[in-house]
């Protein structure tokens, strides 16, 4: 690794950390030459992911994306943020674990939908209510029912 400093290519490691759990790692580096120290980070390349939305356009995988959704849907409902990170890196992960590079939007949203009722019903509702475009309140009526019948099941 060469020095930003001197661009000396003799630099040793002096401290290295796991991070993002375990996913990456962080390493304090100190040139020889010039005793310039400096972090580098090393991570497994991953094969990016592409979102398929409802009109065709393709995007690339957002984790911070469903992040956001899922504190709007749950905003003043007593779920703690480290739930919804959960949540978000199971997307993530199962996403990733199925082998495809391009995945429908609507596979997603049903996925978070799915979660969301085992995290807080009221969060299920107002993200169903958003993702679904519920038309009027017959459609969300049915929706509540649907979910109060999962309950039973």
């Amino acid at each position: 690794m060469k020095c930003p400093s001197c661009h000396e290519s003799t630099t040793r490691v002096i401290d290295s950390r796991q991070i993002d759990e375990g996913k990456a790692i962080r390493r304090r580096r100190e040139c020889e030459s010039c005793q310039y120290r400096f972090t580098t980070f090393e991570k497994v390349e991953e094969i990016p992911l592409i979102v398929v939305k409802k009109d065709g356009i393709r995007e690339e995988f957002s984790r911070e994306k469903i992040l956001r959704g899922l504190i709007k849907a749950c905003e003043k409902r007593p779920v703690p943020f480290e739930e919804l990170e959960k949540v978000a890196s199971s997307i993530e992960r199962e996403l990733r674990n199925q082998g495809v590079s391009e995945t429908p939007s609507v596979d997603i949203g049903e996925m978070v939908m799915d979660r969301l009722t085992k995290v807080d019903e009221v969060a299920y509702v107002r993200f169903a209510s958003v993702y679904r475009q519920f038309k009027d309140i017959n459609v969300f009526i049915e929706e509540l029912k649907e979910l109060m019948n999962k309950e039973r099941a």
